[in-house]
Formats: C-alpha cells, structure tokens, sequence
C-alpha cells in the first residue's frame, strides 16, 4: 500500500471548492484512495473520492492528512493528489 502525506493550503481548509476538486480528481483515478487526518488509525480512514467524507474530516489550513491507495499507479496518482492539496486552491 502506498501512502503519502500532505499539508493542507487552501487557506479555509478542505471547504466546498478545494474539496470539490480534490474529490473530481480522485473520482478520475482507476483505484481507491483514502484519506484521513495525520495521527488517526488506518482504519478510520475515509473514502476521498467522496465529498461528505472530505468536508466532515474537518481539515483545515495547516493540517497535515495521510493519503493511502493500493493498485497500478498507485505512487503516481498519491503524489498528483498531495499537489492539489498542497496548492493554495483559494488563491486561484
């Protein structure tokens, strides 16, 4: 299993737009992702292509989540992922 971590910057945490277009990116990836705050259990880990799931992990700016996704590609489709959170997506 591949997992990377990855420090929110839009500056309102995972909201509606940032989360919105985290979710459509990982609703593009061929396997599935998980999500769930630095610290947390594995298991309680969320589905990420899911935006209930996405706005009620509650991250905010600052904060620190760990991606996980099995399968082809896996690395590849992380390191894509941790770009868009760690990209100031109210800025733009």
């Amino acid at each position: 299993m591949s997992e990377r971590t990855a420090v929110i910057a839009s500056r309102v945490g995972l909201h509606a737009r940032p989360a919105g277009i985290f979710v459509a990116a990982v609703g593009e990836l061929p396997i599935e992702v998980t999500i769930a705050m630095a610290g947390e259990p594995a298991d309680d880990a969320m589905d990420a292509s899911s935006i209930l799931s996405i706005m009620s992990l509650g991250a905010s700016n600052g904060d620190t989540v760990v991606l996980r996704a099995e399968g082809n590609g896996a690395d590849e489709a992380l390191a894509s992922l941790v770009k868009i959170l760690e990209t100031d997506l109210d800025a733009e």
